[in-house]
């Protein structure tokens, strides 16, 4: 195995109480593919908090198979069916969305709608790497550059032309969001969090108008970008469209914001990176709003709002988690300590609120 080899994001052992039917799953297929008549073989992707992400392997060839987390609403925030018509758009016109190979809406074959794409084989950065993987500060700065100037990329990306002209309504975006995720949280709190409410309120009262609408992602970070192995500095592919829509493209910026940790943020919310932000050669967060006013072009006004959503977002996103944690739907031990993320989040949230900026909150 080369060295580059060694680094390719690679699949475990399937997690207790998420496996899947897998007679079910070949009988399926063995319909679907032509020339299918190999033996399935399942393994996990261990990494992600939301939809779950399985290895499909089919003889020589490999798939991905992508279907909601167990005891998740499926009719709301993973709708498969969604996340399949988006890729199946947008891959021919836009080269790092990954291909969609087939979508099953018969919860019979393996409990819940999923769909299948083409693997792509690469190297996706983690919040923990071991210390030989972690990329060299010259060359993590050249991935930054490379992330920003592909979330950029992505907000100029010609929507209409790609057939996805319906995928949302911009008009009314940020007031919808705000609301959205407000009554999302109230549903899924199972604790009390003030600066949670605080924030929503401040939210709610202090919305900017919308900006001019891009397709955006909602949860651009190092873990859903694939580098080349063989070259670090390259973005292969986006991952994990679950939450793609029309909007303000700013608002996709907040949400990035909230997930990039800076070296001088709290204990706790440094404990929570989930992407590699901390490692020397990346730039801080308001180093990288400047970089992506420069490559899209726009001006970022009320960086507070933006920043501050993200987090309220995020925040909302992790309750929702342990939430199913704590009704039992999911025995992930990662979750159980999600409810302390909440309460970090949303202090950070209500910190940049006082002080007016997204850095040195604390």
């Amino acid at each position: 195995m080369s060295n580059a080899e060694k680094w390719i994001d690679r699949p475990t052992a399937i997690r207790d109480g998420e496996a899947l039917d897998t007679k079910k799953l070949s009988a399926y297929l063995q319909t679907k593919l032509d020339g299918f008549n190999g033996e399935v073989v399942v393994e996990q992707f261990p990494s992600g908090f939301s939809n779950l992400t399985y290895l499909v392997k089919i003889d020589s060839d490999e798939y991905v198979l992508r279907r909601p987390p167990f005891g998740a609403n499926i009719k709301s925030a993973h709708d498969m069916s969604r996340e399949y018509n988006i890729l199946s758009k947008l891959s021919p016109v836009y080269p790092k969305a990954p291909a969609p190979l087939l979508y099953c809406d018969d919860e019979a074959v393996i409990g819940a709608p999923f769909y299948m794409m083409d693997r792509v084989k690469g190297m996706i950065l983690r919040g923990r790497m071991p210390a030989e993987m972690q990329p060299s500060p010259e060359e993590m700065s050249a991935i930054a550059d490379a992330f920003v100037a592909s979330f950029a990329e992505l907000h100029k990306v010609d929507f209409k032309n790609a057939g996805l002209g319906d995928l949302g309504r911009p008009e009314g975006y940020i007031a919808r969001q705000v609301g959205g995720w407000s009554a999302r949280y109230e549903k899924a709190q199972t604790d009390d969090v003030p600066t949670m409410q605080q924030t929503a309120k401040w939210l709610q009262e202090n919305q900017p108008k919308d900006g001019s609408a891009s397709l955006i992602h909602n949860d651009f970070k190092y873990d859903n970008i694939v580098l080349d192995a063989t070259d670090k500095k390259s973005v292969i592919a986006i991952l994990d469209w679950e939450m793609a829509t029309l909007g303000d493209p700013l608002m996709d910026l907040g949400s990035t914001l909230g997930y990039w940790i800076d070296p001088a943020d709290p204990p706790g919310i440094r404990q929570m990176a989930l992407s590699p932000t901390l490692l020397p050669g990346n730039p801080s967060r308001a180093e990288l709003l400047e970089k992506y006013a420069q490559l899209s072009g726009r001006s970022v006004e009320n960086a507070v709002f933006y920043y501050a959503f993200g987090l309220f977002k995020i925040a909302v996103i992790v309750q929702q988690i342990y939430a199913r944690y704590k009704k039992g739907y999911t025995k992930d031990k990662r979750f159980a300590d999600l409810i302390e993320g909440v309460r970090g989040l949303s202090l950070m949230a209500w910190q940049a609120i006082q002080k007016d900026r997204i850095d040195r909150l604390f």
